[in-house]
């Protein structure tokens, strides 16, 4: 089994705390598109943000992560059954996925074995959705600082596999029937602590941390409080999704 990257386990409450949600709609477009719905696999479910999304439209979810951790801290509805397991070795029965979603984590993955995994359990004609989102938008005054402190404070210490989201997936290899996809957002109201606890959890600020042994979070917290009105105020925060869809053809 490989070794996966684990950028998050140590992060796990927090990222289960700030994590923004994906729009509904999303998950009911790709059910859409899935002749049957007994089975989906979210892979590398994380705090299980899209499995909970997912189980309005199918019998059973499997969502895995390899991190115990991140496990431990996941919440779904009953019908989500929750297991630790790699990207790349499922342990799923042969053709037994109606849909396969990867949410914000497939740069992460060794992606020759995880689409041969893929290949395995999905269903003839079964559905792949590669799911990522980049930088927030909140208004022009408040994105300065916040993007100084991605691309300026703590831009070096993002993995490489990062500019796999900058570009939006568009670059990154697909051996499925691609389908076009709508545009999707994610939308949150937060308050300046959350903003700030959001960007907390980034794997780039783990490893400033951890590199330089200075928390780079107040500053950025200095900088945005008088453009953010009361703490407490909550702005709206937008996040362009991107998506890789295809189907399983064979």
């Amino acid at each position: 089994m490989p070794t996966f990257k684990d950028h998050f386990s140590a992060l796990a409450t927090s990222y289960a705390t700030y994590r923004p949600e994906y729009p509904a709609e999303l998950f009911e477009w790709l059910a859409g598109l899935c002749a049957e719905h007994e089975l989906a696999w979210d892979c590398a479910t994380g705090n299980g943000q899209a499995a909970k999304c997912i189980a309005d439209h199918f019998e059973y979810v499997i969502a895995t992560d390899a991190s115990a951790d991140q496990i431990a801290h996941a919440q779904g509805a009953e019908n989500v059954i929750f297991r630790v397991a790699s990207a790349e070795y499922s342990e799923l029965k042969k053709h037994s996925v109606d849909l396969l979603v990867v949410a914000q984590a497939v740069h992460w993955f060794d992606l020759e074995k995880f689409y041969i995994e893929a290949k395995r359990v999905l269903k003839p004609n079964g559905i792949i959705a590669l799911i990522t989102y980049a930088h927030h938008r909140v208004t022009p005054e408040i994105d300065e600082p916040s993007l100084h402190y991605y691309h300026d404070v703590i831009g070096e210490y993002w993995p490489a596999e990062r500019q796999w989201v900058e570009n939006g997936y568009c670059d990154l290899p697909f051996p499925f029937t691609e389908i076009t996809a709508p545009e999707f957002k994610l939308e949150a109201y937060w308050s300046l602590p959350h903003f700030v606890g959001y960007q907390a959890t980034w794997s780039a600020t783990k490893r400033y941390i951890e590199s330089t042994g200075h928390n780079p979070i107040p500053a950025l917290e200095a900088a945005l409080a008088p453009l953010w009105g009361a703490p407490q105020n909550l702005q709206k925060i937008q996040w362009p999704i991107s998506l890789r869809v295809g189907r399983l053809h064979e």
